[in-house]
């Protein structure tokens, strides 16, 4: 579905959905849990829809009823019972995250388990994680990509079977590749019977995602230290305790759209539902905002932002990957010479992020380049519009939607149904910020 953008945002007021992050951390630690778990959750996309299927085979149910989710997990006593099937099908769609964070889970578990990938996901680096479980007692292989003779391996997409059962011992990880590997063995770890240590080495990029997997687990009572900094210890045998009703908080990482519109759109726009204490390390947009100029006010239950003259900056981005799309757009428009830098992760998420977001921007008349760790961006007054590929990926068609906030002529995303993955109502509330589209089938 491709979207024609006949009138940009107007201003306004809009709701944050609920963090993505944040939902797979609590559907996860409530599937694991020792009772029944009400997590509210407004709204959700393609990705934990993914998560949602996958959980299913490790739950007694999941139903989701007025934007609230009840889990109710197999009783630890019976969950040995899950090993009764010959497999269980892990659909993860191209969730990273899902992948990711539910492979040491199955691993720790010791369940047979095929994960099916699809779009880019089977791309996306996965080695350093599967070569250090194998070193704890897992066989992870990668069998063809369609098997006739097994309709597990049937599916639209590249697969992976995982077998053996994980061990307690002394893991260590890279932390400049993906941070959910390291939560992923945080979610795990503990279930395991003995004491295991986690070792990142290098620099942690993407920290705060650690920090909210280690809150939320905390929330469902399990203990992990930080002994030293990237060295965590944790007990083995831990039980997850539900804390019966939960929320997740909104969602940062996608009201940073919003919050940017409304620093180059005609009027203010406020994005309410954010915790300005959230451990989302987007909310570091406020921070990169007013360096850029802009005005902000924020309270407890929100941010407001005002259109503004924005000025160039240079940034490192490692611990907020997510951000650069719409950062390069505010760049765009920035007086001077915006330099993003430490942004190498961003070739491997949904699509080649760095690649993709230097060539929408440029079919709508930014001036932008890629470097060798980031991009480089020289502001215009405005931006010409036109036509534009979103890439597949969610960030890339929100991004052209808000910089049509500054462009002489319409905007056309192709492919603007990528917003589902994280965003399903994304259009929808666009329009309800004075917005005006027509889809093109």
């Amino acid at each position: 579905m491709d979207i024609k953008i006949e009138k940009p945002v107007q201003g306004g007021s809009i709701k944050a959905i609920a963090s993505k992050s944040e939902a797979h951390r609590l559907l996860i630690s409530a599937a694991l849990s020792d009772g029944e778990t009400y997590i509210t959750c407004r709204e959700y996309g393609e990705d934990i829809d993914a998560t949602l299927r996958c959980l299913e085979n490790i739950t007694e149910s999941i139903s989701y009823t007025d934007g609230v989710f009840h889990i109710k997990p197999i009783t630890l006593g019976e969950r040995c019972g899950i090993k009764g099937k010959e497999k269980l099908l892990f659909e993860c769609g191209e969730s990273g995250s899902t992948l990711r964070f539910l492979l040491p889970v199955c691993g720790a578990l010791g369940l047979s388990t095929t994960f099916v990938m699809k779009g880019r996901l089977p791309q996306r680096p996965l080695g350093a994680l599967s070569e250090e479980m194998e070193k704890h007692g897992c066989s992870i292989t990668f069998p063809l990509k369609s098997n006739k003779k097994d309709p597990l391996l049937s599916l639209d997409g590249s697969s992976l079977l995982l077998n053996g059962k994980l061990q307690s011992g002394s893991y260590t990880i890279p932390g400049n590749i993906s941070s959910q590997f390291i939560s992923g063995l945080l979610f795990a770890l503990p279930l395991l019977e003995s004491e295991s240590t986690l070792e990142v080495t290098g620099n942690l990029e993407s920290r705060p995602y650690v920090d909210m997997t280690m809150e939320v687990i905390n929330k469902f009572g399990i203990s992990i230290m930080e002994e030293q900094k990237q060295f965590f210890r944790m007990r083995g045998g831990q039980i997850y305790k539900s804390p019966g009703k939960i929320f997740a908080g909104g969602d940062w990482s996608n009201a940073a759209f919003w919050l940017c519109a409304g620093a180059i759109s005609g009027k203010a726009i406020s994005c309410t539902g954010l915790d300005l204490s959230s451990s989302q390390g987007d909310k570091e947009i406020i921070n990169i905002l007013k360096r850029f100029g802009v005005k902000i006010t924020a309270n407890s239950d929100g941010v407001t932002v005002y259109p503004s003259k924005l000025k160039s900056i240079n940034i490192e981005v490692e611990n907020i990957p997510d951000l650069v799309p719409v950062i390069a757009a505010i760049a765009s428009l920035a007086e001077g010479k915006t330099i993003i830098g430490k942004a190498e992760r961003l070739r491997t998420k949904e699509s080649n992020r760095l690649a993709s977001v230097t060539k929408a921007l440029s079919a709508i008349g930014a001036d932008i380049r890629e470097s060798e760790d980031g991009l480089v961006i020289q502001g215009k007054e405005k931006l010409r519009g036109g036509m534009s590929e979103s890439f597949g990926d969610h960030r890339i068609a929100m991004m052209l939607a808000i910089a049509s906030s500054a462009c002489s002529e319409a905007i056309t995303i192709k492919n603007a149904e990528a917003v589902d993955k994280s965003y399903p109502l994304f259009f929808d509330d666009f329009k309800n910020l004075g917005g005006l589209y027509t889809e093109i089938n």
